[in-house]
C-alpha cells in the first residue's frame, strides 16, 4: 500500500513542479520591494523569470490615497522581454503602492502587488 501511495504521488509531483514554473513571476525590481529610497525614482523597473507578452502586460504605481503616480503605459523591454518599465511622475516623500498584471509568452497570466517608500 505504501508503495503504491508512492506511484501515484510521484507524477503529481514532477508535474506540479513544472506547471508551477510557467508562469512569469517577479524576479526583483528597482526601486527593490518593500526599500526605501532617500531619492524620488523616475521609472520602475521590474524583471519577471520569463519573457512578457506587451500587449497585455501592465503596472500601475499609486501614492497612498490611490492617485496614479505613473506616466502612463508600461513598456516591456525590447532586448529583454522579461523586463517592463515604466516612468514614473515626480513624486514626494511618501508609500507608493505596484500592482503589476502580466501575461507571460506561454499564455500564463500572473499578478501582484508591493510597496516601496521616498524619503529619509
Amino acid at each position: 500500500m505504501k508503495r503504491l501511495s508512492i506511484v501515484l504521488f510521484l507524477p503529481l509531483l514532477v508535474f506540479g513542479a513544472g506547471a508551477a514554473q510557467g508562469h512569469a513571476l517577479l524576479d526583483h525590481a528597482s526601486p527593490l520591494v518593500g526599500s526605501t529610497v532617500r531619492t524620488a525614482p523616475r521609472s520602475l523597473t521590474l524583471w519577471f523569470t520569463q519573457k512578457l507578452e506587451p500587449a497585455f502586460s501592465h503596472v500601475e504605481v499609486r501614492d497612498a490615497s490611490g492617485a496614479r503616480v505613473d506616466a502612463g503605459k508600461a513598456a516591456v523591454d525590447r532586448t529583454d522581454p522579461a523586463v517592463m518599465r515604466i516612468g514614473l511622475k515626480p513624486l514626494k516623500n511618501g508609500t507608493y503602492h505596484v500592482h503589476w498584471r502580466v501575461l507571460s509568452v506561454d499564455t500564463h497570466t500572473t499578478e501582484g502587488s508591493f510597496s516601496f517608500s521616498v524619503g529619509p
